[in-house]
């Protein structure tokens, strides 16, 4: 009768162990993985990069700060060299391409105040730009083009050919445009520092209130495609 009843028990018990096994409290347990933040390549030169300002008050450093307290998880990379023209930004891009973390989302390209400071061909400058914008768009990058203005004292010819180039180049590559990245900035001499070209902390605080929708837009886009 005892060795009757153990064998009745041998399957109930079988069961109980499989339903309160580890591996099967492990499996009740897992959780899925939280959506990465949205990645925002800001590709420039100084401007970007925050020359002469203290450590976090730069534009990517600034624009990922308003970003979040908007309530967007973002990550904004801060790619920018000082003293790079356009052909120096087309030259490391493949190199932040292949970023181990992965391709961004998003970019803001704000190149060619240095190339119009040196007075370089705007017809090279737009075609270095037009080259980053297809590289971009080839990894599946959704772009905003930040346009820059000439100094005027390279004369009527010159500023024509050079500012003329972003408006150009965002219809027909098919980007978003911020007609010019120091928009309020330019000429202020309370927000730029001594040199009258970088922006003061300040200043840089001017050009993020003017960028931001145009940036929120572009975010919105890539969040879709993602």
């Amino acid at each position: 009768m005892r060795i009757f009843r153990l064998c009745w028990w041998l399957p109930v018990l079988a069961l109980l162990y499989c339903i309160s096994s580890p591996a099967q409290s492990r499996a009740q347990t897992v959780r899925p993985e939280p959506a990465r933040p949205l990645v925002l390549l800001a590709l420039g030169d100084s401007l970007t990069a925050g020359y002469g300002l203290p450590q976090g008050s730069g534009f990517a450093e600034r624009l990922e700060a308003r970003l979040r307290a908007a309530g967007r998880d973002v990550r904004v990379v801060n790619a920018g060299v000082s003293g790079d023209t356009s052909a120096g930004g087309l030259a490391r891009l493949d190199w932040l391409l292949s970023d181990p973390s992965g391709t961004p989302d998003a970019a803001v390209v704000e190149l060619g105040a240095n190339d119009a400071l040196r007075g370089l061909d705007p017809a090279r400058t737009k075609a270095n730009l037009a080259a980053i914008l297809d590289k971009l768009r080839a990894k599946g990058v959704r772009v905003l083009l930040a346009g820059m203005l000439a100094p005027p004292n390279m004369g009527p010819a010159y500023e024509k050919d050079f500012n003329g180039l972003y408006p150009a180049l965002a219809r027909e590559k098919g980007v978003e445009l911020h007609p010019f990245f120091l928009d309020g900035v330019a000429g202020d001499r309370n927000l730029n520092q001594s040199d009258g070209i970088h922006p003061t902390e300040a200043g840089v605080e001017r050009i993020v209130d003017r960028i931001l929708p145009r940036v929120e837009r572009l975010l919105d886009g890539a969040a879709r495609r993602s």
